[in-house]
């Protein structure tokens, strides 16, 4: 579906293409799917939506995700940016969700005429990182919304090309038959719980190992609680190798906050500025009607005015000015405390308190921080001691996933992109969780990265299933979420050329899976998945070990049936630790923020809990050294 600013003969016109299994061919009305190329068509692009084979109106079957759908994204891009209309005959991709990783795939292709690309709420790793997050299956949004791709695929499934069918499009109709050949992933999905190399669900469905394979410039936004794609994506960021030209932004929030932040939009309409008109930015129009599309995202009644818009940044300077200012700048930037409510703007709306930008991701001159789990339920920088050893170094608790909701929300739903999502995050359960407390932090600590919880643990089954929730605890007596991360104990065998001190892998291949070794503490590391966060003077960090559930809006999980005695050992022999991702330098300028209001991060009345008995650790086993970390 094509639509040009005006005549094709008053071209050419810079051009955006947006690529997607949805409904972006649809000639009739421009659905919620389509945001970039709506809000691009206001700024003067010519923008063409494509639906990939199989969906809508387009030939072929439909595979999720298969290679072909690089490929057709290759031949879009050619046969758009031959066009007589398209300026420079070269077009951009763009899109959010779908059309974005869609993106990432046509873009490793390398087509001559692809100028850049601008996306948001992408993955890295679908199926160890989305769909079965180190290796417990997603339920909630991630099987859900493949049995729904599945379903719109279905002969003449969206009403739009039914529309079309009926008035004649003789093409479209024609079109379906191909249908029946469609490869129903949806029921591939339970029979596949290790990580596979066929049907789509391998490598082929991790872009972060080809989109090194991307030569053209590069805006990438990610939000570390995106709830729907679970904001896993920055651990990507390193293998964009294969162009100079890029920028990612970082930030607590939704999945749509590409279009709500106005220096994430800001910077996305800077960037195609730059490189698809090839004009020096301006916000112009943007800054007159953002407040409205920010309205759309939170669903305020009232147009966001308060948001206010960034200024132009490079007015009277030439193109190649603008160009080479912009280029020189830092490739990542991260924006802190999105909803704080603490510069002018009602908390819960979306507004950063501040940011920082920094050379790469991960943040160079990051501080791997090892905090150990202690007597009481602490935490402590020191680690074990003989004497510590004599108190007793076992702590307990039952692994049920009943003993919480499955998710963050009551029955009634809520709306993730809301000011004020109506959150149920509760307090751990006394007996059927652990949690550690450090002392009150004595400086503002900011943390960017993710986390590695390495555990000793026995466990009264051969497999359990694990999360670890970090949080921060004020000194107002407020609890904000910080990050979760998940971990089937079969599958804990580390992809050791992808791991490091803080962000541990797993294969998740059948070969590497074993089951726990019966009386045995057993080593394992648990990744919690990226995030920044300020954790200020006064303020205590707080890890919390339970069954999975409970602190996601849109992610549940198919936990394995029952419960099951969970152990964890902290003494010398066995000293379980959480590191954490701690980065000096950076000023924090503001306040707390106000409570409810960081968006993506749920805050509650904190609750000490019932201290949990310890029990005297036995000796350690002859095949564990007694100084090793996990």
């Amino acid at each position: 579906m094509v639509r040009l600013p005006g005549p094709p003969e008053n071209g050419p016109y810079p051009t955006l293409v947006e690529y997607s299994g949805y409904d972006p061919a649809n000639p009739y009305e421009w659905g919620g799917t389509t945001a970039s190329t709506r809000i691009a068509s206001l700024l003067g692009y010519a923008t063409v939506g494509v639906n990939l084979r199989g969906s809508g109106c387009s030939g072929g079957s439909f595979q999720l995700w298969e290679d072909p759908v690089a490929t057709d994204g290759y031949d879009a891009v050619e046969a758009i940016a031959a066009q007589p209309w398209v300026k420079d005959h070269k077009v951009g991709l763009v899109g959010l969700s779908y059309p974005g990783n869609a993106a990432l795939y046509a873009a490793s292709t390398r087509p001559p005429s692809l100028a850049a690309i601008a996306v948001g709420g992408t993955y890295d790793d679908g199926f160890r990182n989305l769909l079965r997050p180190s290796g417990i299956l997603n339920d909630g949004f991630a099987q859900s919304w493949i049995n729904g791709r599945y379903e719109d695929a279905q002969p003449a499934a969206a009403g739009w090309a039914k529309r079309r069918i009926r008035e004649g499009d003789v093409i479209c109709d024609y079109n379906q038959r191909m249908r029946e050949q469609n490869v129903d992933l949806a029921a591939l999905i339970d029979s596949k719980p290790y990580f596979p190399e066929e049907f789509g669900l391998g490598d082929s469905f991790a872009p972060g190992t080809f989109v090194n394979r991307i030569q053209v410039p590069t805006f990438l936004v990610a939000t570390w609680h995106d709830e729907q794609v679970g904001g896993h994506v920055p651990t990507m960021l390193a293998n964009f190798t294969g162009t100079s030209q890029k920028r990612f932004l970082l930030t607590n929030g939704g999945h749509a906050e590409i279009f709500a932040v106005p220096e994430v939009i800001a910077g996305w309409d800077e960037f195609l500025d730059l490189y698809v008109k090839r004009e020096t930015p301006q916000a112009g129009i943007l800054s007159l009607i953002h407040s409205v599309i920010a309205q759309q995202v939170v669903g305020s009644k009232d147009p966001l005015t308060s948001l206010g818009f960034p200024a132009d940044r490079f007015t009277g300077q030439t193109y190649a000015q603008a160009l080479a200012a912009y280029q020189a700048e830092p490739q990542v930037k991260v924006l802190f405390e999105n909803g704080a409510g603490t510069v002018g703007v009602d908390p819960g709306l979306p507004k950063p308190a501040f940011s920082a930008s920094f050379g790469a991701y991960p943040v160079p001159g990051t501080q791997a921080t090892r905090w150990y789990f202690g007597a009481d339920g602490s935490l402590t920088t020191t680690a074990p001691s003989e004497a510590d050893d004599a108190e007793g170094t076992i702590d307990t608790y039952v692994s049920d996933p009943s003993a919480r909701p499955r998710r963050s929300v009551g029955s009634g739903g809520t709306n993730a992109w809301a000011q004020f999502p109506a959150y149920d995050w509760r307090d751990p359960v006394d007996g059927k969780s652990l949690t550690y407390l450090s002392p009150a932090l004595s400086s503002d600590t900011v943390m960017v990265g993710s986390a590695s919880v390495d555990l000793w643990l026995r466990s009264s089954a051969a497999d359990t299933d694990l999360q670890a929730t970090l949080s921060e605890v004020r000194p107002d007596g407020k609890e904000y979420l910080v990050q979760s991360g998940w971990l089937r104990a079969s599958v804990r065998q580390l992809d050791e050329s992808r791991s490091t001190e803080l962000q541990p892998l797993v294969t998740m291949r059948e070969s590497d899976a074993a089951p726990l070794p019966a009386g045995e503490f057993t080593p394992m590391r648990l990744e919690i998945y990226p995030f920044a966060h300020v954790f200020r003077a006064g303020s205590k960090v707080r890890l919390i070990i339970t069954a999975p559930g409970g602190d996601r809006l849109e992610w549940q999980f198919d936990t394995l049936p029952g419960t099951q005695t969970n152990e964890v050992a902290r003494s010398v022999g066995r000293p379980s630790a959480v590191v954490l991702p701690v980065v000096p330098g950076v000023s924090v300028p503001t306040a707390y923020p106000l409570c409810p209001g960081l968006r993506g991060q749920p805050c509650r009345d904190y609750h000490a809990p019932a201290p949990a008995p310890a029990v005297e650790a036995p000796a350690p086993a002859d095949d564990l050294s007694a100084t090793s970390n996990p």
